[in-house]
């Protein structure tokens, strides 16, 4: 082949194979990342319509419940804690999600503290507009969980490839990083049985 030996040639196909597998590993990073970012940016778009939903879900308790103030005032407070901890999709830090997690865990306690006031209120707990927020709510909780787990199989397969070899190899060189999982703490509402006493 042009004068060239047939050791050249297996050579340059050779080069020519861990050039487009590095161009293909590099691409495969892009899109990992990408998805991530994707990913985290459905997460905030389920957490803003919750936050949303929460002043409604306040008011239509407080009519029924009027001296339960300090629990009006837990929620409001984590919500207010919650909205203020944002996590900018196109950079999503460690400490961003840890600090969103804990925000998010703290919210969805004092909502179950909330929910669980309805327990001793029958009239409340009849009210269509009560019923309707809650099951907004419930369905917004299952909207979070579901784009926690997108987002979290995003953080895996990123994490996968970079801890791969020859991946991590491309992926060090190029500077491409892990992601930290979205998990809620212990003491979430999801995990926690909310007591009812009065």
């Amino acid at each position: 082949m042009f004068g060239l030996g047939i050791g050249a040639v297996i050579l340059i196909v050779v080069a020519a194979i861990a050039v487009f597998y590095g161009v293909y590993l590099y691409n495969n990073f892009v899109k990992l990342t990408q998805r991530g970012k994707e990913a985290w940016a459905d997460i905030d778009v389920q957490l803003k319509r919750r936050y949303d939903l929460i002043p409604n879900l306040i008011e239509t308790v407080k009519g029924y419940a009027a001296h339960e103030q300090e629990t009006f005032n837990a929620v409001t407070a984590a919500r207010a804690n919650a909205t203020a901890t944002h996590v900018d999709p196109s950079n999503v830090t460690p400490e961003q999600i840890k600090a969103m997690a804990g925000a998010e865990a703290a919210l969805g306690g004092a909502i179950g503290n909330l929910l669980a006031i309805a327990e001793a209120y029958p009239d409340l707990k009849a009210s269509q507009n009560f019923s309707e927020l809650q099951a907004e709510l419930a369905d917004t909780e299952n909207k979070i969980q579901a784009a926690r787990r997108f987002y979290n199989t995003n953080v895996r397969d990123l994490m996968i490839a970079l801890q791969s070899f020859p991946s991590n190899v491309v992926g060090k060189m190029f500077g491409f990083t892990d992601l930290d999982y979205f998990e809620l703490e212990e003491n979430s509402v999801e995990r926690e049985v909310v007591k009812v006493d009065f």
